[in-house]
């Protein structure tokens, strides 16, 4: 039995009456494509297939392709998660086709800085938020290098962010609330309560099974960063998930009953957002900073919001003070009527009679 060995590229080479005269076969198509020795099938032929691919896959020492190479086969890329390790192939492919053969050495010359961060210029004309994202792929890469004792430089180090975006007017109001549950279908209505009120993430909750719930309360693992959650869910979700059908494993589906994609989820959520007529921006992902908010303005403290959304006790302080409630007025006006009843309470009685009739 012939092995079918992938790639290979053959040519005939023909007499001027039409018969063979030979056939000649590469390890792939292109010009740098090594020749393969003896006839397909052969021992030799097999050995010179293995030969040519893996010094094809062997990447040069000396240069950033070594090191990028080598990062992937450790365990700082592969104990990330899956999502996370796809977002980070692509920003690979981007480095390698650009930095790929830049020498490991040139790393400590004066300079090197400079041509990372134009590089990085360049491609924020298309994206400043992707630039930053791949630059900062390129950053982890050179500092496992520097930790793992491949390079002594990392010349990326502190370039700051060029996307200032910041979410903080990106709540959604009560108002948007009201808008998207009643025109938005049954089965994105039921995926927006489940976000508002978990605050969990998309991917975790486009997974989440029906064994998660109990009746009572959501348990699940974060698939980001492996963080077991159980959140008591509200009368409202639970209502909601008490009356919703059990079509599939999952507990969210789409028209047909299986499970979502996350591109199949994203383009109808945006399409009952538009219908629905919902503050353009508004996102599914701002529905866990909208949970963090809600919590806060309900008076839960931050380990308590930690403890429902999953978040760092620092990320939960980030949220509240960075994003979402630096410039919110119903807590200023929640803040001054806590001062008021405390200051009252500390007047004698005579005053604070005194005090009312001017009021």
């Amino acid at each position: 039995m012939r092995i079918r060995l992938k790639g290979v590229n053959s040519k005939v080479y023909r007499n001027k009456n039409g018969t063979i005269r030979n056939v000649l076969y590469w390890a792939w198509r292109g010009k740098e494509a090594p020749r393969l020795k003896g006839v397909p099938g052969s021992p030799e032929f097999i050995r010179s297939y293995e030969e040519a691919h893996a010094q094809r896959v062997k990447p040069k020492t000396g240069v950033l392709q070594s090191l990028i190479t080598a990062y992937q086969l450790s365990t700082d890329f592969t104990g990330l998660a899956p999502r996370t390790q796809s977002d980070y192939k692509k920003a690979i492919g981007v480095i390698e086709k650009r930095f790929g053969t830049f020498p490991l050495n040139a790393l400590n010359v004066k300079g090197s800085r400079t041509i990372f961060k134009d590089w990085r210029d360049e491609l924020a004309h298309r994206s400043k938020r992707q630039a930053d994202m791949t630059f900062t792929v390129l950053t982890r890469i050179l500092s496992w290098g520097v930790d793992s004792e491949r390079i002594t430089a990392n010349p990326c180090l502190r370039c700051g962010r060029l996307y200032k975006g910041s979410r903080k007017d990106r709540i959604w109001s009560e108002e948007d609330e009201a808008k998207f549950l009643a025109a938005a279908p049954e089965r994105m209505r039921l995926a927006f309560l489940l976000g508002l009120e978990t605050g969990q993430r998309q991917g975790d909750l486009l997974k989440l099974p029906w064994t998660a719930y109990n009746g009572t309360h959501l348990v699940l693992c974060q698939n980001k960063t492996a963080k077991p959650i159980k959140v008591r869910v509200s009368a409202t979700l639970k209502a909601a998930l008490d009356a919703a059908p059990k079509r599939a494993p999952t507990i969210l589906t789409n028209l047909n009953g299986e499970a979502w994609t996350a591109a199949g989820f994203s383009s109808v959520w945006r399409k009952a957002s538009r219908a629905a007529g919902i503050t353009p921006g508004l996102a599914f992902t701002d529905l866990r900073g909208s949970c963090v908010t809600r919590l806060a303005k309900a008076g839960s403290t931050v380990p308590e919001i930690a403890a429902v959304s999953g978040h760092s006790l620092r990320g939960v302080q980030e949220i509240l003070t960075r994003h979402y409630l630096s410039l919110d007025s119903d807590l200023a006006d929640a803040a001054i009527s806590k001062l008021e009843r405390k200051r009252d309470g500390n007047l004698p009685p005579s005053y604070r009679h005194r005090l009312k009739v001017v009021k």
